[in-house]
């Protein structure tokens, strides 16, 4: 980017969701990279405020491209924001060239292994869990496991030829109840190694189990009267329920790898790469391409991997997919995790792609809004698998209270947005009570029947509001007209948004928040809006007209006179009754002054 509106253009599309950000200045260097709970509030601050740091301002005015990485917690944002600064020392951040890191919990690759807290990772086979945002967090998971299971803590080689030799003595440690000395044979391997396993599963997050035990013990204090140590339990309950082992940003058991996943729509196709060095991602990178030949998310794939990999003179070994492809790699080890701390950094890497999708979106609808609009019709075509696309789509819905004043509304859609001037409102003529089948029959015969009759163009796609019920009785209105088949009808209810077609049991589902179906709840919505006011209209004249009505030997054309001059039944209350015998004449006026003084 490198013009203003350019700049402007692209943080209106930032998302609103925690990732870091990346300033760019005209030569492509990168100029600062910043963390947020928000993306699209913290980098818009930049713009919209004076500073009085002149380095920021300065800063500011450098910046001619915005980059995002969007991540699942703030967490994993601080993480990223760690590694990136140390990977490229950004000219506007803090210099971070110590070696001090967020702290793990360490389980030792050994026999008899042991559970500490260390801020380097050693690639020794050794277990990782973390890492921490607080110290405090994470001691506290260290003492609760201290407190629940005897795991030794020094640096001894227990080797058991060593163990049966007697090289070893027990120490402080086992005399006090820390220890069970599995250093002069006192407690069998198996047995540690089942402490070993609950703890690793403490550390992971699995705590309901530890949970209910400290709240026991908590309670069994508070009834013994140990009120600071119930405290201290309270405390350590809390503590436990803010812990979090997990991030999707920075993984340890994860060495050298690269990232791909592709996402596609109708007419283009998604791909994102991140680069994973020593467990922690360190770049993102996302592409689109235009589907000339419908090509899936492995084609897009195996269109896109050699390509970034030449782009970033990339030799890593091993790379994980969010889709199987049909290339050869040489010296390439492929997997397309399922589950696991793999399968999270394919997540995250499709979650990219889908924001990169959406900002590539809401550009294009703000650019080149003709293109936008070809687009949404094409993916609303194959989305709904209709045989053509709904330039011009139709919505039914039906209003009335307990059964009166019942209306009904048609809202018009041309090209995916509302046509408010071919609006279309109904009063139910032949249906008695609150029959919303047969309401909805009506009003679809007399908006086709009458289309027919004018030689009007018919909609490509009809909406119903409502389930099978509605949707069938719509079906019966088209059949009597003979225009089955030749109109897509459809039916949307509302409690799980489901998609009804007729015939089929089997409601169809579209990703809540697929385009498609935010089109469709759009029309929904515009029609329950219309019916609604309509309704309320409705009753609120026949309100006015019922007062009148009733006085004796008041007509309606009298009525119609009297609401043209004072607008309102409460306007002909405040009038006086020399101002009504001057419309209606000394008799009618008394006529009215009584009842309405006795209403």
């Amino acid at each position: 980017m490198n013009t203003e509106q350019d700049l402007q253009q692209s943080i209106k599309n930032i998302p609103e969701s925690p990732g870091i950000y990346q300033y760019y200045d005209q030569h492509e260097k990168l100029l600062y990279v910043g963390k947020a709970k928000n993306l699209k509030k913290r980098v818009s601050s930049y713009f919209t405020k004076s500073h009085d740091s002149h380095r920021i301002a300065v800063m500011v005015r450098k910046i001619s491209r915005i980059e995002t990485i969007v991540t699942e917690t703030e967490f994993d944002a601080l993480l990223l924001e760690n590694n990136l600064i140390k990977t490229y020392q950004p000219r506007y951040n803090i210099n971070l060239k110590d070696d001090k890191t967020y702290p793990w919990i360490c389980i030792k690759k050994e026999r008899f292994p042991r559970i500490f807290p260390t801020r380097k990772k050693i690639r020794d086979g050794s277990e990782y869990f973390g890492p921490y945002a607080s110290v405090k967090v994470m001691r506290t998971v260290l003492e609760l496991i201290k407190q629940l299971y005897p795991i030794r803590t020094c640096k001894l080689n227990l080797q058991q030829q060593s163990i049966e030799e007697g090289k070893f003595k027990v120490c402080l440690e086992y005399h006090i109840g820390n220890c069970l000395g599995p250093c002069e044979g006192h407690q069998d391997e198996e047995a540690y190694n089942q402490s070993i396993e609950e703890a690793r599963q403490l550390i992971k997050g699995n705590l309901n189990a530890v949970k209910r035990r400290l709240q026991e013990l908590m309670l069994e204090q508070a009834q013994n009267l140990e009120f600071e140590l119930a405290q201290k339990s309270k405390e350590k309950l809390e503590l436990i329920e803010k812990y979090q082992a997990r991030s999707s940003v920075d993984i340890p058991n994860i060495g050298n790898a690269e990232v791909f996943s592709a996402m596609t729509d109708a007419t283009h196709g998604y791909v994102n790469y991140l680069k994973i060095i020593d467990g922690a991602v360190i770049q993102s990178h996302s592409m689109e391409f235009k589907r000339k030949l419908e090509e899936s998310e492995s084609q897009l794939l195996e269109i896109a991997i050699p390509e970034i990999r030449q782009l970033y003179n990339s030799d890593i070994s091993e790379l994980y997919l969010s889709h199987e492809i049909d290339i050869s790699l040489p010296n390439t080890r492929v997997y397309v995790p399922q589950r696991g701390d793999k399968k999270a950094l394919v997540d995250l890497s499709i979650k990219n792609a889908k924001y990169h999708r959406l900002e590539r979106l809401k550009n294009m609808q703000s650019t080149d809004p003709e293109r936008h609009t070809n687009r949404l019709m094409k993916q609303m075509k194959d989305d709904l698998r209709l045989p053509d696309e709904p330039r011009h789509a139709e919505c039914f819905d039906n209003s009335n209270f307990h059964g009166t004043n019942a209306v009904s509304a048609c809202v018009v859609f041309k090209n995916g947005k509302a046509s408010k001037k071919d609006y279309r409102h109904f009063t139910i003529k032949t249906v008695v009570g609150p029959d919303d089948f047969a309401s909805m029959a009506e009003v679809v015969y007399r908006r086709y029947k009458r289309l027919l009759d004018e030689g009007e163009s018919l909609p490509q796609l009809i909406v119903i509001d409502g389930g099978k019920g509605q949707l069938n009785a719509a079906l019966g209105a088209l059949d009597s007209l003979g225009l089955r088949g030749k109109i897509t009808i459809i039916g949307i209810a509302k409690r799980l948004e489901e998609i009804y077609y007729p015939g089929d049991p089997f409601p169809m589902y579209l990703d809540k928040k697929s385009e498609t179906l935010r089109v469709i709840q759009h029309m929904r919505d515009e029609a329950h809006r219309f019916s609604i006011t309509h309704h309320r209209n409705k009753r609120s004249k026949n309100t006015f007209r019922s007062s009148l009505e009733a006085i004796p030997g008041i007509g309606p054309e009298s009525i119609k006179l009297l609401l043209r001059t004072f607008g309102s039944v409460k306007g002909v209350k405040a009038a006086s009754p020399e101002d009504i015998a001057k419309l209606l004449g000394q008799s009618k006026a008394q006529k009215v002054a009584q009842y309405l003084s006795e209403s």
